[in-house]
């Protein structure tokens, strides 16, 4: 890879509820495709589990989702689970923990690369890395889910940041995007990844197999099938925590002054 390519780091942000082997083949194919634009580096991947304040039905604790997600991604070594979102006390904005990372890849840049210059004759690292939102077409419809998503957010996200966006089953994120002002206005920091092996294995489905007492295998590692056989997790119990409670981000969006919900 040339040294002219801009190092740049995958954020997976979501339940991972049970983390799936299609959540790592997004990783995978997002490497894939931005090393074939020929302007990027990948030089890391992190996954972020979503904290238990985010309230979604069935979301098991956080501390089993990063124990599966971490048990998931021993086979790799460029991907990482990163536990900053799934430890704050209520559900954390997908900018917010954006932000969050991308100061962090930062400043582990900045250490290595004043490390590296006082080290004599060595060369000068790369450019500062880059931060993009890694997801699946679903993940994409939620911009256009009213209420769901705050309108500068979706303007940073896609604007500062970027996303790299795995099709997915019938999704069609390319309408999203020409749907959505905002997207299309950042059309060029959106990158559209086809998956030509289809995969259609969801945590739903997952879980809905668990509870029924069938097999997973081969969907999810073997590890993780283990962990969750010695946890009990996924029960018709575990089915209805959060039961009834509406999705944090939703209730947080309603909380909002009257004058930003205007802007």
């Amino acid at each position: 890879m040339g040294a002219r390519r801009v190092p740049l780091f995958l954020l997976a942000c979501g339940s991972f509820n049970p983390i799936t082997n299609q959540h790592m083949r997004l990783f995978e194919l997002a490497r894939d495709h931005m090393h074939r634009t020929g302007r990027y580096q990948v030089v890391g991947g992190i996954v972020s589990p979503v904290s238990d304040g985010y309230g979604k039905r069935g979301l098991v604790l956080a501390k089993h989702r990063v124990a599966m997600a971490k048990l998931a991604l021993l086979s790799s070594d460029w991907v990482a689970v990163d536990e900053w979102e799934s430890q704050q006390p209520d559900w954390t904005e997908t900018v917010v923990t954006m932000r969050y990372h991308q100061e962090r890849v930062g400043k582990e840049h900045d250490r290595r690369a004043g490390m590296h210059g006082s080290s004599g004759n060595a060369a000068p690292l790369s450019s500062r890395p880059q931060l993009k939102l890694l997801c699946g077409a679903d993940f994409l419809d939620t911009f256009q889910i009213p209420g769901l998503w705050r309108d500068d957010h979706v303007e940073e996200v896609a604007g500062r940041f970027g996303l790299v966006c795995v099709s997915r089953g019938g999704h069609r994120p390319e309408r999203v995007v020409h749907e959505s002002d905002a997207l299309s206005r950042h059309c060029r920091n959106i990158f559209l990844v086809r998956e030509w092996l289809r995969n259609e294995t969801s945590a739903t489905e997952i879980r809905r197999a668990l509870r029924r007492g069938r097999s997973v295998k081969y969907l999810i590692p073997d590890s993780v099938i283990e962990y969750i056989q010695r946890c009990d997790l996924y029960t018709e119990d575990s089915e209805r925590r959060n039961e009834g409670t509406p999705l944090r981000p939703l209730t947080k969006q309603a909380q909002r002054p009257v004058e930003r919900l205007d802007d």
